[in-house]
């Protein structure tokens, strides 16, 4: 058994409480991600999921609970109470269920825009390049060709984003999350929509991003073959609350979680 004084913890929410007027979407939510690992969080639609993500980014701001980053340099920040993009800044970055690229920009300059409001220029400034904007262009540039290297979006550079297949769709999006230098990366259902070889490819890139860039890794995902295979614990969770926590193994094993998820595919993600 791990000695709880000597784990790396990166990021830490404890006893979270969400409501919307009378409706509560976390109740008393507690999640610890170590740092360096692939963490997942499951459970049917409407569970909590989504809730807890913007919990940890600054889009809602819970009731009542802690969340704490530990970035590897610096004090512990407290996220409750933070904007989404202090959170962001300090090395807390995401990506969305539905996409949220700029559709009508090129393949470069969605991820340069990334690159640039993590300076701190936003999205008019990296696109006019004024003169407080060109100092460092050149180094967010080879960020950019960089980053399309490591997603395999080279040759599209230059394309316009609605150009791209699905697939490519949510590479560009973990590359433009990744622009903004995170230790920790949110990836909100990223198969979803993507095609057998596509999910394929993601598993790998999303195994890259944390054994090559050393960014710990937190998810969503329905698909449970995916999951079992990328993640090293999960959490599940039930209308709002945390029912199980432990290894892909313990949670095909648990019979609460295939009560009340797995059900009928519980065969299918043992295979």
């Amino acid at each position: 058994m791990s000695d709880e004084a000597t784990i790396d913890y990166i990021l830490r929410a404890e006893n979270l409480t969400l409501r919307f007027g009378g409706v509560v979407s976390l109740r008393d939510v507690s999640v610890e991600m170590r740092r360096g690992e692939i963490l997942a969080v499951i459970g049917p639609n409407g569970a909590g999921k989504t809730s807890l993500f913007n919990s940890l980014t600054g889009v809602y701001q819970p009731q009542e609970g802690t969340i704490t980053f530990m970035a590897r340099d610096g004090a512990p920040l407290s996220v409750i109470g933070k904007k989404a993009h202090q959170i962001a800044q300090a090395g807390v970055s995401r990506t969305f269920q539905a996409s949220r690229l700029f559709n009508a920009l090129s393949v470069f300059e969605n991820i340069k825009i990334g690159a640039e409001d993590h300076r701190g220029i936003g999205l008019v400034g990296a696109l006019v390049k004024g003169p407080g904007t060109r100092r460092g262009e050149h180094v967010s540039d080879n960020l950019v060709i960089e980053l399309l290297e490591f997603v395999g979006l080279t040759s599209e550079a230059n394309l316009i984003a609605s150009q791209l297949s699905y697939g490519a769709r949510r590479r560009l999006e973990i590359a433009r999350a990744l622009a903004t230098n995170p230790e920790v990366i949110l990836l909100d259902e990223p198969a979803a929509g993507t095609n057998p070889s596509e999910k394929l490819a993601l598993a790998e890139l999303i195994r890259r991003v944390r054994d090559e860039r050393g960014v710990s890794v937190l998810l969503i995902e329905h698909d449970m073959k995916l999951v079992m295979s990328l993640a090293e614990r999960l959490y599940v969770l039930n209308f709002g609350s945390v029912i199980a926590e432990g290894s892909p193994a313990e949670i095909r094993a648990n019979p609460v979680v295939i009560d009340a998820y797995l059900g009928s595919s519980h065969e299918e993600t043992s295979a």
